[in-house]
């Protein structure tokens, strides 16, 4: 399996079984990370983090405080498609790393991101 990461028009194939995405909160400015795992199915949500809580962002039941982070599994099915929205508000966008390093995306307001799978095509959905 690959991941296709449709910004600014383009689209970009990395091929990768599983990312980390992270971002901070553009108001509460508290830092959240996620395991994806890519598959046939979607994208599928392995692990949670999130580095403190605020306002609407209280860790789920079950999480576990570990090293300042909360740690979760949460319950949702494979997603077709990610969309990251780039606000601009936060400083920074979204950091997506895979085992051969880490990106930058939507740093900048603009059009969102997609993250979807793509099976040997490269071509924008």
């Amino acid at each position: 399996m690959s991941l296709c990461i449709l910004a600014a028009g383009k689209t970009v194939t990395l091929a990768v079984a599983a990312f980390t995405l992270s971002w901070t909160h553009s108001v509460e400015r508290i830092r959240w990370q996620e395991d994806w795992k890519v598959s046939p199915a979607g994208l599928q949500l392995v692990q949670a983090r999130v580095k403190g809580s605020g306002a609407g962002m209280e860790p789920p039941e079950g999480a576990v405080l570990r090293d300042g982070w909360w740690i979760y599994v949460p319950r949702i099915g494979p997603q077709p498609r990610l969309v990251l929205a780039a606000s601009g508000a936060t400083g920074k966008g979204w950091t997506l790393c895979t085992a051969s390093g880490c990106r930058e995306l939507g740093e900048t307001a603009g059009e969102p991101t997609v993250l979807e799978p793509c099976a040997g095509s490269s071509q924008p959905r």
